[in-house]
């Protein structure tokens, strides 16, 4: 009929860009959630008496550093995931290992010259890379499944 629209077929997102928004908003909620989180420990350091002069303690240190690690880690699961023949078992004993290798510069502040570093602010610091991996592997579990082998 002349001068109808013709009906158009619908039109549904792709599978890839589905699931790369999938991804997306699952690592977003899980920057959130673990920087939430860390604000928490933050937060209860304070008032346990660790020193408002540790700005590891900070939001504009914490937050940022959690996106990053958030990012970070869905990198090294997504390539391990790849590549892995059994990923499930390699990231077993991978991110407890990685958790407590990033210890080493929170120990190592104990004996420097960074202002409030004592033993409680450093410990927060180190319950918030915990924190971080906690939050994050539930999200990697969701929007980045394991591939079952």
């Amino acid at each position: 009929m002349p001068g109808s629209v013709p009906d158009a077929a619908p039109s549904a997102p792709s599978a890839p860009r589905s699931r790369a928004l999938t991804v997306v908003a699952g690592l977003v909620a899980a920057a959130v959630v673990a920087a939430l989180g860390n604000a928490v420990v933050a937060v209860l350091a304070h008032a346990a008496g660790a020193s408002g002069d540790f700005d590891p303690l900070h939001p504009s240190a914490y937050a940022p550093l959690t996106v990053f690690g958030v990012v970070l880690g869905a990198i090294g699961w997504a390539v391990v995931r790849r590549v892995a023949k059994n990923p499930a078992g390699l990231l077993r004993w991978l991110v407890p290992v990685l958790v407590v290798v990033s210890f080493v510069p929170d120990l190592s502040l104990l004996g420097g010259n960074t202002p409030g570093s004592g033993p409680l602010a450093v410990a927060a610091l180190m319950v918030m890379h915990v924190v971080v991996a906690a939050v994050a592997v539930v999200a990697y579990r969701r929007v980045l499944p394991l591939p079952v082998r």
